[in-house]
Parts: structure tokens; C-alpha cells; sequence
């Protein structure tokens, strides 16, 4: 749906005027000029997202503006955007099944290599998995992207000449490469090779016996329809990962992924709703033994971020930095990834609730580390950081910052140039 601009600024003014509020006093609110918020009024200035979100919380209007907004563009590629395969999604649904009867597999404390002949070969796997996890959080993208998938190619072609003993177990260990290649293909800007290589580990994974981990594949794409800002994609996708047959820590991945999306959509109710389930269901699977769990494993807090993104997303950006603030402080120094990530997202929600300075010095401290991992997911947080900050450009510290700001924008989208990436066999 495309919305003329006009359209959108006859109803924020309609709202404004119902509401009582002067222009100033929104403007104030939403710490945009007053300027900028008359050519958008006008009609002469497109709105972002973000300010329809903004508006609609200071003028009590839900979902009223954010419905006006032009739908997200479509990736160039189809199968970026499309849906998971007929045959993953067949895969999935089977698998459910199987595990709701009790199938050989299905256990969530199950892990890569337990059910493997060479229990040794399957843990070099394992441990060398360890080391370009650790490898990523200190590296651009592409220093890893194309050795991970060499290394997953390598690990199914072992399994294919293995004995049955050893072959579940290196399927699986393949399944774990070719979901991190696909979460680096994601933070290299390729989409497609993205999705490629995410339901390849879940196909992997379901051909290895795991079928939790299979279902968490779901749980990547969902992430992956976030970022392109299909906010019903990623319910619909977090919804298929939340089956209450699987373990509680796919669901609650998937419960915090759902609530991203209906934050997306403007429903501040059910985002809230769907966190506290997922609160619940990480809580219940810190108390199983997993050794090899999947998520991050960087956040002792992962819900608190989550609400605090959330709340970004919704519209409430000092309600977010407070949630944000108290999620960063625990953060592990090794961890420049999520560093970067988060202390980013923490500068742009104090950004957006009118904290310039104090904006400015969370970003500092965040650009050293986005520029070490030159991510280009971490980059569209950057280039909103730089909007904001833009609407500041003569402050002091806003100037101060510009070039390194600049520098690390140049840096993420560089990480689009690596070199072709292998497809899943």
C-alpha cells in the first residue's frame, strides 16, 4: 500500500488537533523541530516509522498513522523473501509429530555428537565451532563467512562416509556451522545466502535427529523478515517455532522474535504479552542441561534487551534506554559483536528521547567495536542513528562525532563486498 505524504500529515494534524496539542508541544514531545514537523503536516516531507510510532503514543492514537505508511520494499530476490521451502516446512510439521510421540531425537537436552561413534571427531567439530564463534565477535563478516562454509560442506561429506554410529552426530555438528553461516551471511548484508543456509541446518538437523534444533530455523527466518521490516512475517514465522511440543528454550527464542514483530506492528499490548511468556520459557530452560544451547550465549539477560528494543520499536524510547541501559551493563567486554549491537541501539533510543549528549558518548564508546565487526545489520542501526542525530547537526557533540559515525557506516556497508559464498550442497 502506498499512502501520498499529504494523506498521512491531514491525519496527524486531525489527531493533533483532537488531542488538544499544539504543534510546539508535539514537536517538544517527540524532539523533532518544529519545521520539520509542519513539511511533514504539509505533506512535503516523508514520516519514518519511528515518528508515526512516536506520534501515535503522545497522541493516544494506536495504530492509527503507522497504518498510513507505505508497506516495507520487497527484496529484489524472491527467494530472500519468500517463505521457507515446501519441503522444510513439510519436514517440520512431520518432525512435530514424531516428537509428540515421544520419536528417538526428540529430547530437548539432546545434543550435537551424543549419539556419535567418534565421539572425538565430533568434538574437534565442536570445539572448532567454539572458535569462530569467539572469531566473529571481534571480526568483520567476511573473515569467516566463506571458511564456515567450507567447513560445514566438509562435515556432511564426512557424515555421508561414516557408519551410522558417527554419522547423527556430525550431522548435527554440520547443522550448528550452517546456522552460524547463515547468521554471518545475514551480518554480510546476503539475504538470500542467508535463508539458503538456514534451512539447510534445519534440514540437517531434522536428518541428524534433532528436530528442536530443526524447528529453530524457523526462528532465524523470523529475525531475518525483522530486519526487512515485515513485521506480519515475523509473527507468522515465531508463531510456527512456538509449538508448544518443543523445548522450552526454541520457544522462548521464538516468543522474544514474536514479540519483536508485534512491536513492528504497533501492538504495544500483545509485544509486552508475548515477552513475559518468553521470560517464563528461558527461565525453565536455564533449569535443563544443554550444553550446547542455541541463541546467544553472550546475554545473561536476553529478554530485558529484547523489551527494551521492543519499546524502541514501539515508540517509547526513554522507556527503552532504561531497559537497554540495565542489558548493556552486563554485557562481557570480549563480546564486540553485541557491544557494537546493543550499545548502539542504547545511543539511538537515548538519541530519540532528546539525550544528545549523553547519546553522543554511548555512541563513541559503541563505534570502536562496530568498526572492528563491520556488520551491516548493525549498520541500518547506524544509519538511524545517524537520522536522529541529523536533526541535531549543530550541536557540539553531534559534530564532533560525524566522522567516525561516517567511517563506521563506510565500514558496515563494506561488508557487503565478500567474496562469493559457496551454496548449501
Amino acid at each position: 500500500m502506498h499512502v501520498p505524504p499529504k494523506r498521512f500529515g491531514a491525519e496527524l494534524r486531525r489527531a493533533r488537533h483532537e488531542r488538544g496539542m499544539t504543534l510546539t508541544r508535539l514537536a517538544s514531545a517527540v524532539h523533532y523541530s518544529k519545521s520539520q514537523l509542519s513539511k511533514i503536516e504539509n505533506g512535503h516531507q516523508r514520516p519514518t516509522a519511528h515518528l508515526a510510532r512516536r506520534c501515535e503514543v503522545e497522541l493516544d492514537c494506536p495504530g492509527r498513522l503507522i497504518a498510513l505508511l507505505p508497506d516495507p520494499p520487497t527484496p529484489t530476490s524472491p527467494a530472500a523473501a519468500g517463505p521457507p521451502s515446501r519441503r522444510l516446512v513439510l519436514t517440520a510439521g512431520a518432525a512435530t509429530v514424531l516428537l509428540a510421540g515421544g520419536a528417538p531425537g526428540g529430547a530437548a537436552a539432546s545434543a550435537p555428537g551424543e549419539q556419535a561413534g567418534d565421539g572425538s571427531l565430533v568434538d574437534s567439530a565442536r570445539a572448532l565451532l567454539t572458535h569462530f564463534r569467539r572469531m566473529a565477535q571481534s571480526c568483520p563478516p567476511p573473515t569467516v563467512l566463506v571458511p564456515l562454509a567450507e567447513q560445514t560442506r566438509a562435515l556432511v561429506a564426512l557424515a555421508a562416509d561414516s557408519g551410522s554410529g558417527a554419522r547423527n552426530g556430525l550431522l548435527l555438528v554440520a547443522a550448528r556451522f550452517a546456522e552460524f553461516t547463515g547468521w554471518i551471511a545475514q551480518e554480510s548484508g546476503h539475504d538470500e545466502a542467508a535463508r539458503r543456509w538456514t534451512d539447510h541446518a534445519a534440514r540437517l538437523a531434522f536428518d541428524g535427529g534433532d528436530h528442536q534444533l530443526g524447528h529453530y530455523g524457523l526462528v532465524r527466518r523470523a529475525l531475518m523478515a525483522y530486519y526487512r521490516g515485515h513485521a506480519s512475517e515475523t509473527v507468522a514465522l515465531s508463531a510456527a517455532a512456538g509449538d508448544h511440543r518443543l523445548a522450552p528454550r526454541i520457544r522462548g527464542l521464538a516468543a522474544q522474535q514474536e514479540a519483536e514483530g508485534h512491536a513492528l506492528a504497533g501492538d504495544h499490548g500483545a509485544s509486552l504479552r508475548t515477552l513475559d511468556r518468553a521470560r517464563d520459557l528461558l527461565a525453565a530452560a536455564e533449569r535443563e542441561e544443554d550444553p550446547a544451547p542455541v541463541g546467544t550465549s553472550h546475554l545473561t539477560d536476553p529478554v530485558t534487551m529484547f523489551t527494551g528494543w521492543c519499546l524502541y520499536d514501539l515508540g517509547r524510547p526513554a522507556a527503552a534506554a532504561e531497559h537497554l541501559d540495565a542489558a548493556c551493563a552486563a554485557l562481557p567486554p570480549q563480546a564486540h559483536r553485541n557491544l557494537a549491537r546493543y550499545g548502539v541501539r542504547r545511543a539511538l533510543a537515548h538519541a530519540s528521547a532528546g539525550e544528545i549528549d549523553h547519546a553522543c558518548a554511548l555512541a563513541r564508546t559503541a563505534l570502536t567495536s562496530a568498526s572492528a565487526v563491520a556488520s551491516y545489520t548493525i549498520g541500518l542501526d547506524l544509519r538511524r542513528l545517524a537520522g536522529v542525530l541529523g536533526r541535531h547537526r549543530e550541536h557540539s557533540g553531534v559534530r564532533a562525532l560525524a566522522p567516525d559515525l561516517t567511517a563506521a557506516l563506510t565500514l558496515s556497508a563494506a561488508a557487503r563486498t565478500a567474496p562469493p559464498l559457496p551454496k548449501p550442497a
